[in-house]
């Protein structure tokens, strides 16, 4: 029998939906689990995106449509990415892709040759890693370490840089730490990728959730609009994780390469998803705000409870809805610690390895859910804590 190709032993796979995949279990068996695993707000589409999605199927806008999406949808973006960004692109150089992660995947696809090397941060998304293995890449980590408040080190980044560099991944607000590039990190990277000719592939799917200060896209720096492909989607900031809704702005040049991939690919995305996008981005009853300041809150109460979990030790995230927390202390590792607070306390996290090698002591929690949730969760975690407080006394 044939084999597989080989890309598919080199890809892997989320260690999120691992865990999923095993609370589920566990709710099936009649458990009681708290999904702290998946970054999903508990939030949903404002009642207008509903009804714009129904009108659009009532009107027959279920059909095939132009590859990058509808005209309409596509100004629209352009007109939210300079309302909330101060980004001035063209209708023309955004292409929508079922999912962001789908346009992760064609946005490398259209740039990775065999044996280019791709800068990315660790701890990060899995896939960077896996899509760029997967194409023939070679994946090159820089360390988002405590040491450095979980920012990059542009340092480490330009020491890290061959003649087969091509590409610098960025993710402001960051999965799963929740750190925000500051203006001189960001700067600095602007300033390697202009002067090392790297493309940028900023990650901003977080960008609207934000806890205080002003979002600063990587595109808005010198040299970077004809060298940057930002990826972003529908997903977190407006809670329609289940619509997979995509899309990236890229430079004129790329654009055709993005569009032969869909052709060869979806297509097109659904027509009638696009329409209800446009009401979305509209948001009339300013839901994204009030979601943000919900999760504010959030952050607050859960840092500050599992701060008293002994062993643990949570720096407040400037964005994303992640609690990224140092478990070192508690002198066990983390997949033995997530498999006692899922098992024994119905609590699903994920260990921070799951994230890359730098993540090996972190555990990562979504706070993505109720605060009475959260409460309950530390409450779980707490009554369990005496497995790992008898392993350091």
């Amino acid at each position: 029998m044939q084999p597989l190709a080989s890309r598919m032993a080199v890809m892997t796979g989320e260690g999120a939906l691992s865990v999923y995949a095993r609370a589920k279990e566990l709710e099936r068996e009649g458990r009681s689990i708290i999904h702290l695993e998946l970054g999903e707000p508990d939030f949903h589409p404002a009642a207008s995106v509903n009804q714009a999605l129904k009108q659009a199927l009532d009107e027959g806008k279920d059909r095939y449509c132009a590859v990058a999406g509808i005209p309409a949808l596509r100004q629209a973006i352009a007109d939210y990415l300079q309302s909330t960004r101060s980004l001035n692109v063209s209708l023309d150089n955004i292409v929508l892709a079922p999912g962001c992660k789908l346009a992760l995947f064609m946005a490398m696809m259209a740039l990775i040759d065999p044996g280019d090397e791709v800068l990315y941060p660790d701890p990060g998304f899995p896939g960077y890693p896996s899509i760029a293995l997967g194409l023939g890449g070679v994946p090159v980590p820089f360390e988002l370490s405590e040491r450095n408040r979980l920012q990059p080190d542009p340092d480490e980044i330009a020491a890290k840089i061959t003649s087969r560099s091509k590409i610098l991944i960025t993710n402001s607000p960051g999965n799963p730490t929740g750190t925000v590039y500051t203006d001189e990190v960001q700067r600095r990277l602007a300033e390697l990728a202009v002067r090392h000719d790297l493309l940028v592939l900023s990650d901003e799917i977080y960008a609207r959730i934000i806890y205080g200060g002003q979002f600063v896209s990587m595109m808005s720096y010198p040299g970077m609009e004809e060298r940057t492909l930002i990826l972003d989607g529908f997903s977190k900031s407006f809670a329609m994780t289940g619509w997979r809704l995509g899309y990236t702005v890229a430079p004129s040049r790329i654009v055709p390469a993005l569009q032969m991939l869909a052709v060869n690919s979806y297509t097109c995305v659904a027509e009638f998803s696009q329409y209800a996008a446009i009401e979305a981005l509209k948001d009339r009853e300013g839901s994204t705000p009030r979601m943000v300041s919900e999760f504010a809150l959030r952050r607050d109460l859960f840092v500050r409870d599992l701060n008293r979990v002994p062993g643990f030790r949570c720096p407040a995230p400037e964005g994303a809805f992640y609690a990224w927390v140092n478990i070192s202390d508690t002198g066990m590792s983390a997949e033995e610690l997530c498999r006692i607070m899922l098992e024994e306390a119905g609590v699903a996290a994920i260990p921070g390895a799951a994230f890359g090698e730098a993540g090996r002591d972190f555990i990562r929690f979504s706070f993505a859910s109720s605060a009475a949730t959260l409460q309950e969760a530390v409450q779980r975690i707490q009554r369990v804590s005496s497995a790992w407080q008898r392993t350091t006394v």
